[in-house]
């Protein structure tokens, strides 16, 4: 693979970097990364890599919907499949995507290297965040060995690096039955100005759900607004009828 001439900047960090990305033509483009940052809408660019399907994985590669974008996301294994849902989930990210870019330098050796992060999200702010997966066997060798230069290839354009962790099991068990409520539908029409009223102050979920109507009806559009934001509960904790959920616009969960 060509790359620019890149200057190692000490420590085995260098300091330019090239970006490969793949055009609205399909067609691959090699631009620095700055540039690339910059001028390029990432989050709608298609992935530079793509995930065969390997037996023996619990999870095949596929596509998550996402209800932050409206639009399919790639995810090529189980873990990845879990940091794409809690990025969707994020109220602070309003893009992503599946490797949409590569970067490529000269190590300290001299020899050129590259490296294609998992995800890339956008953030309310305009900054990105570019996120390696951890899998359940823990971080592998490669992300460990290259999480620097990632970082540093991220600050330089005002962006973050992370190595996602595997989640707290509950808070991701959560997260998924939530997941299950996010399409916009289940917002329903009028809905969620009563529920803001009705939880103005924090009260049990199965409360709010039996002064707002039928059971039936509500309990989507409560396990929405739970996903979306407009309600908060402690989601470390087990999901069940009797949570302390309160609405964001009058103050902090209360887990007590």
């Amino acid at each position: 693979m060509e790359v620019f001439p890149l200057r190692d900047g000490g420590v085995g960090v260098p300091e330019r970097f090239e970006a490969r990305i793949v055009d609205a033509g399909g067609r691959v483009r090699r631009l620095p990364w700055p540039r690339a940052a910059g001028q390029v809408v990432l989050e709608e660019s298609a992935a530079v890599r793509t995930f065969p399907a390997r037996r023996g994985r619990r999870v095949a590669p596929g596509w998550w919907w996402s209800a932050t974008t409206g639009r399919l996301v790639h995810y090529g294994f189980g873990a990845m499949r879990t940091q794409v849902m809690l990025l969707d989930h994020d109220p602070q990210v309003v893009a992503l995507a599946c490797s949409p870019v590569e970067l490529a330098w000269l190590g300290h050796d001299g020899q050129p290297a590259c490296h294609t992060p998992h995800l890339m999200a956008r953030l309310a702010d305009g900054s990105g965040l570019l996120v390696d997966c951890a899998g359940r066997d823990g971080v592998s060798e490669r992300i460990a060995d290259y999480a620097p230069v990632m970082a540093a290839a991220a600050q330089a354009v005002g962006w973050r690096h992370r190595i996602a962790a595997v989640p707290d099991r509950i808070f991701a068990a959560n997260v998924r039955w939530l997941a299950g409520f996010r399409h916009p539908r289940n917002a329903q029409p009028g809905r969620m100005e009563e529920m803001a009223a009705c939880f103005a102050r924090p009260r049990p979920l199965v409360e709010g759900v039996q002064r707002l109507g039928d059971p039936i009806e509500v309990w989507p559009a409560v396990f929405h607004a739970l996903w979306s934001g407009a309600l908060s509960a402690p989601l470390d904790r087990p999901l069940h009828e009797r949570v302390v959920a309160v609405s964001v616009r009058t103050g902090p969960v209360v887990t007590a």
